[in-house]
């Protein structure tokens, strides 16, 4: 078990582009008590200061996370309940839904409640063979609160998020990427996803953040909204040197020649 709960590293590519690797690594099973809950939001902070080009999230250990340590809501109120999603929700799930870059989950093993919603906030999920997830909740009476019944029920439809949330169950990583929850499942997914990393973090991250916003204005408002904004949001790019220095490639020395150092 290292020092810290998490760690955040950042390195730059062979093409030159910064990217942040945060870890959960909190003993055998990566428990979210406050202190992991108090580290990912420092984490995530700081990856809202400083946004690198793309942002990987993974664990250290045979498990992703075995979900909350319950002490966390012991004795609580209903109003200290309330806030502490409020405050969750502020920290950690909107910031990393809002970085202006690609952000991918790498599940390798079990993932449960916290970590599970946590993945699904990011922009991408890959999946280990042997992942599985759930959000278990219901054991001590309580629903997933930090936006995973909400997300599952986007990716997966809404009668697929009440029964994985309902029945308490695990599900496999197939199963998941069947449903559309998981995005794929590779053998070596820790590899799989740095390896998608680094390639999303060398592309046009411009780019990529207004595909987010747009997505995002569906998510609130749905497509009339995202249409409303595509305009503005889109049009923006064609100031950017990456789009710029794009065409000039293309027009130059034909496709799959841009560098990009946009963010």
């Amino acid at each position: 078990m290292a020092d810290h709960p998490t760690s955040l590293v950042r390195y730059s590519t062979d093409a030159g582009a910064e990217v942040a690797v945060l870890t959960f690594d909190h003993g055998p099973l990566n428990l979210f008590d406050q202190a992991m809950f108090d580290a990912v939001a420092a984490d995530v902070a700081d990856l809202t200061a400083r946004p690198p080009r793309a942002v990987l999230l993974r664990a250290e250990g045979k498990v992703n996370s075995a979900g909350v340590d319950v002490k966390v809501f012991e004795g609580l109120t209903a109003q200290e309940g309330a806030e502490m999603w409020r405050q969750l929700f502020a920290d950690i799930a909107h910031p990393i839904e809002a970085l202006p870059c690609p952000v991918v989950y790498a599940a390798h093993g079990l993932t449960l409640t916290a970590a599970f919603e946590i993945s699904l906030a990011c922009d991408i999920i890959l999946a280990g063979p042997k992942a599985r997830f759930g959000l278990v909740e219901t054991v001590v009476g309580l629903t997933p609160s930090m936006g995973g019944p909400q997300r599952l029920a986007e990716r997966a439809g809404s009668g697929r998020a009440r029964e994985l949330v309902m029945t308490g169950d695990l599900y496999d990583a197939e199963t998941m990427r069947e449903w559309g929850v998981v995005n794929a499942v590779h053998p070596d997914v820790d590899a799989a996803a740095r390896s998608l990393v680094e390639r999303l973090a060398a592309g046009p991250t411009v780019a990529h953040a207004a595909t987010k916003k747009i997505v995002a204005a569906w998510r609130s408002g749905g497509v009339a909204h995202a249409d409303e904004i595509t305009s503005e949001v889109s049009g923006a790019l064609f100031e950017s040197d990456d789009l710029r220095g794009a065409v000039k490639s293309f027009l130059e020395n034909g496709p799959g020649k841009a560098i990009y150092s946009g963010k």
